[in-house]
């Protein structure tokens, strides 16, 4: 045993069981290991939570973070400040962390001052931008890296240059396995005396195992008294999103094949002292995953490390660990080939005992005590290298440093507003008012508030009730014979128009563009598809301008989605010429607007530019935009240097004077989205300051130094006055409110890099503005 006093405290970075998860069990199994071998050491855990209400951990894990909440990653970094550690130890894969190619992760390793060591279980040879970005950063703010395999050395080095000096190959661990005749173990699982081939892992598509069922019929034909077991729950993430559909599938499959008597699905997640049962009954170990792009595959280390013959199809990992005869290569999505090779093996027994010895003889340096001992060699190099990023972090950060605090999701008032038919325009006070009904305008900006929630950790089952509600609500709004939506209807639901305005109209298609985009729920997306497509039938005839940009958002929503529609493509043009045009006519140089009033709504014209010019290209689209809204944040300034949104009593016509009252929360929301638009345009800082100076008008930084929002329920009052604040609290206005805070949740990593090295903010969430 090879002790070491340097290396007393480790801290693991990772999902972590009861989490079902292969990376879960690997950090699992590897602290186990590595406190077996090295017993005077302190390891504890930091997890990261895939669900709201988080898991009922073992005590080993000492701090949670959630998925989504990039600011608990940062309480994480403080943690590790207060509680240090010697050696960080990240278990990496794109999908555990939050943020655009998991870079949450980073507000972690950029703030703390501990030797951070990186393995990494997925290494892409052909990255996406966002994802190359993530990787070399995080290759920076690492000591060293670990792989798993040679390939995973060559693709760190030769696509991502990490220095070869810091890389470790260490190889996946393995339980500590006999050598042993599998008959031993048959009789456990009633399958004595037959032929048995097993699969295992979490079940998902990309697996391959429907291959393998069919090359069954064939091997059976020549073989009857073969089995094959399917080992392992179905993955939690495709659980959630579809059920037991794929399951189902493959038992159907089986049993169309007349193979059912052959089949065992064994659905559940296995501890290790079972699955090295299910292990050692197996005659032969078939991994069939349907591409390459797999660089470790810890179920393939454990059945060929523990002496099974192995059949597989040549992704990475297995083309290095099976060649030289230690196993069989097939090719991908080659039912044949794979029931040859398992003829072949179940025929030639000195072959496939042979294999099985190779494998096995190699599988010796793969147990978890030698990994144990090759990971600590490890982490006592990264001790002595130091922090790998030389910017010094305080614990205790000044306000300047300070990230940007912001208010929790509150939706407790947007449920009291919502019925079954819709959500309530109006309220007195916090009373829901009947009598004024429901309104198209306000049910579309609730539904993008929900799809906005759901790149969030406040997403919940109640929140997407609501967004079923609202969608139903815009779907029985529109009208199939006219191709346009109505706007207000009556609480005893009855139209009240047959049809709204322009602004309404542009309204709900924005809604169901953003829903395209955004949302996860696909069923919600075919239907916003189907209604988007019929709704733009007449818009060119619209001559609203603010419908126009509403129109413009909710197209480069779908265009993001699907851009080569030459349709849609082709009314954009139109209207971001339209936008173009109206502010050539009306602008001069100190009126840079596309009217000769402000009024409501102002900044959603920029925006409507701005986001399409993202997508278009457009590059006097964007100055245009940027320009006006450059403008427009001059107008909205207080004497004392505040957001002052244009007033509701009397507006702003060109040189007269302005309106300050009433302020309106959607004047505060409609500048929060352009600004941080802008922001992911430009990349431009003070579009960052403006959007915080907004929002922060909702909270009591306005001339009257009174908040408009009650933090308890997430309600919001309907104005500022000269005085005092309208305390009516109705669905606009609490929309807007939550909208913002939302965006700024979602922005809220742009503020906190923006002043590092690394600036990059999720991509996805960035493009969900919404009005």
């Amino acid at each position: 045993m090879r002790l070491n006093d340097s290396i007393n405290k480790i801290a693991f970075i990772s999902d972590y069981p009861p989490r079902k998860c292969g990376i879960a069990t690997f950090t699992q199994d590897l602290r186990n290991a590595i406190g077996s071998q090295y017993p005077h050491s302190d390891t504890f855990i930091i997890s990261v939570n895939d669900i709201v209400e988080g898991y009922n951990y073992p005590p080993e894990v000492r701090f949670e973070i959630q998925h989504n909440d990039i600011s608990t990653y940062r309480n994480a970094a403080d943690y590790l400040n207060f509680n240090p550690a010697d050696i960080v130890s990240v278990q990496h894969e794109f999908g555990i962390f939050g943020g655009s190619a998991g870079n949450y992760l980073l507000a972690i390793l950029k703030d703390i001052k501990i030797p951070v060591v990186t393995t990494f279980h997925t290494i892409l040879k052909n990255p996406d931008p966002e994802q190359m970005k993530v990787m070399r950063e995080l290759i920076r703010l690492s000591a060293r890296y670990v792989v798993m395999s040679e390939t995973g050395k060559e693709f760190l080095e030769q696509i991502y240059n990490a220095d070869p000096v810091r890389i470790d190959v260490i190889p996946h661990g393995i339980p500590d396995m006999p050598f042993v005749d599998p008959n031993f173990y048959k009789d456990q699982f009633g399958v004595e005396g037959r032929n048995v081939i097993l699969t295992f892992g979490l079940i998902s598509p990309g697996k391959g195992i429907e291959n393998v069922l069919k090359a069954l019929p064939k091997v059976i034909r020549k073989y009857p008294n073969t089995v094959y077991i399917v080992l392992g729950a179905t993955h939690p993430n495709l659980l959630r999103q579809q059920g037991e559909s794929y399951r189902l599938s493959l038992e159907r499959l089986a049993n169309d094949m007349g193979i059912n008597k052959n089949v065992i699905f064994y659905n559940r997640f296995v501890s290790l002292d079972e699955l090295k049962e299910f292990i050692g009954a197996a005659d032969i170990y078939v991994t069939p995953y349907l591409n390459e792009a797999q660089i470790t595959s810890g179920t393939l280390s454990y059945a060929f490390g523990c002496g099974k013959a192995v059949i597989s199809t040549p992704y990475w990992h297995a083309k290095e660990l099976l060649s030289d005869d230690r196993g069989i290569l097939v090719p991908f999505n080659d039912p044949n080939a794979i029931a040859d090779a398992i003829e072949l093996l179940i025929s030639n027994e000195t072959l496939r005992h042979s294999m099985r010895k190779r494998a096995y003889i190699i599988g010796r340096e793969m147990i978890w005590s030698n990994v144990a001992h090759l990971y600590m060699e490890s982490f006592i190099k990264a001790r002595k290298s130091g922090v790998a990023h030389s910017k010094h972090r305080l614990v205790i950060k000044t306000l300047d440093e300070e990230t940007l605090n912001l208010p929790k999701i509150k939706t407790d008032y947007l449920r009291k507003l919502t019925d079954k038919t819709g959500i309530i325009q109006h309220a007195k006070y916090s009373i829901p008012n009947f009598r004024d009904g429901y309104c198209l305008d306000d049910n579309a900006r609730a539904l993008m508030l929900t799809v906005l929630l759901e790149s969030t950790p406040f997403y919940n089952q109640e929140i997407n009730s609501l967004q079923e509600t609202y969608a139903a609500f815009i779907n029985y709004a529109f009208d199939e014979n006219t191709r346009l939506f109505r706007n207000t209807l009556s609480f005893d639901r009855k139209w009240l128009e047959e049809k709204g305005s322009e602004d309404s109209n542009g309204r709900a298609i924005w809604a169901l563009g953003t829903v395209i985009n955004r949302s996860k729920n696909q069923q919600l997306q075919n239907w916003a598809a189907d209604v988007f497509v019929r709704a733009l039938e007449h818009i060119t005839d619209f001559t609203s301008p603010r419908a126009w940009a509403f129109i413009l958002a909710g197209i480069s929503e779908y265009l993001s989605k699907f851009g080569g529609d030459r349709l849609v493509n082709q009314i954009r043009d139109e209207l971001e010429k339209r936008l173009i045009n109206i502010f050539k006519i009306v602008s001069s140089d100190d009126w840079k607007w596309f009217e000769n009033y402000l009024t409501y709504s102002n900044a959603k014209l920029s925006l409507g530019l701005i986001s399409s010019a993202i997508i278009s290209g457009n590059q006097e689209a964007l100055s245009v935009g940027l320009d006006s809204l450059k403008w427009l944040c001059k107008i909205q300034k207080s004497p004392g240097g505040n957001f002052a949104p244009i007033g509701n009593d009397g507006f702003y016509t060109r040189n007269q004077k302005r309106a300050w009252y009433d302020q309106q929360p959607i004047e505060a929301f409609s500048t929060v989205a352009a600004t941080l638009k802008a922001y992911e345009a430009t990349k431009e800082k003070e579009w960052l300051k403006e959007a915080r100076l907004a929002f922060e008008w909702f909270l009591g930084r306005n001339e009257n130094q009174i908040s408009l929002v009650d933090h308890n329920s997430g309600a919001c009052r309907d104005g500022l006055h000269i005085d005092r604040t309208n305390s009516n609290m109705g669905a606009e206005s609490t929309l807007s409110y939550l909208l913002s805070l939302t965006l700024m949740h979602l922005y809220s990593e742009a503020y906190s890099n923006s002043d590092n090295n690394f600036e990059k903010v999720d991509s996805e969430k960035l493009s969900v503005i919404t009005n």
